[in-house]
């Protein structure tokens, strides 16, 4: 655990020693409040459901693009093979990343508290159901994160690994649309409606935490963490 806590600090300060977490936290935090703010107008109603409604689709473009560097850097820099001479295994290198950058998507979440207080001067939100639209948001963007880095595993090329990371999630969240499932055959339809990433979030987002979604958010970083560590472990990386 201390090997591990160590490359996530050191990870987490390689964002802030660049402009790079600047970047991402300023685009982040505009385009929350603009669609926020866009919706208020439009609708006329101080609530955080507009707020909450578009982050399964921010994420889809803000989080591969915070991951595409973690595992593509090290291998165009020829780093990697230097990082696993040391004395850390493969799977603590893979949570030590994996940590340093949900450890970004919290700062970034953290720092758009002033939209709740925003809707809490203005009327009267349920501040259950808030609480639960950020641990569904943290769920839900830890699961892009632990897909992006798995896509970042797989090329040295930052651009390539950023597409591919958003090509993931994307399907991802996609099977679970209703558009979706239109094409569906009826019996199916279940099934994909319980992989869609976005299907679980608007779930937690009504203020509603059923274990079936924690799971099921806890099972796809499993999953993905796990593809990374397999990446990892088995490079033979040219």
């Amino acid at each position: 655990m201390k090997n591990t806590l160590a490359i996530a600090g050191k990870e987490f300060k390689e964002y802030f020693n660049s402009p790079m977490a600047y970047i991402f936290i300023t685009v982040f935090l505009l385009l929350a409040d603009f669609f926020y703010v866009w919706f208020f107008f439009v609708q006329g109603q101080a609530e955080l459901r507009s707020f909450f409604g578009p982050m399964p689709y921010l994420f889809l473009f803000m989080v591969p693009a915070v991951t595409m560097r973690l595992w593509a850097e090290e291998r165009k820099m020829g780093t990697l093979e230097v990082l696993m001479t040391l004395p850390v295994r493969e799977k603590e290198v893979v949570l030590g990343k994996f940590l340093a950058s949900f450890a970004l998507l919290a700062v970034m979440l953290a720092l758009t508290f002033n939209v709740p207080l925003l809707v809490g001067a203005l009327g009267d939100p349920d501040w259950g159901t808030v609480v639960c639209g950020y641990l569904g948001s943290l769920l839900m963007g830890a699961s892009f994160l632990a897909i992006g880095l798995f896509a970042s595993a797989l090329s040295e090329n930052q651009i390539v690994a950023f597409i591919l990371g958003i090509a993931i999630c994307a399907a991802m969240l996609i099977v679970g649309e209703s558009f979706f499932l239109l094409f569906m055959p009826e019996v199916l339809v279940p099934f994909f409606d319980y992989l869609g990433l976005g299907t679980h979030f608007e779930s937690i987002g009504r203020g509603v935490i059923d274990t079936r979604d924690i799971v099921y958010y806890l099972s796809v970083i499993g999953v993905f963490l796990y593809l990374n560590f397999i990446t990892v472990e088995n490079r033979s990386w040219v």
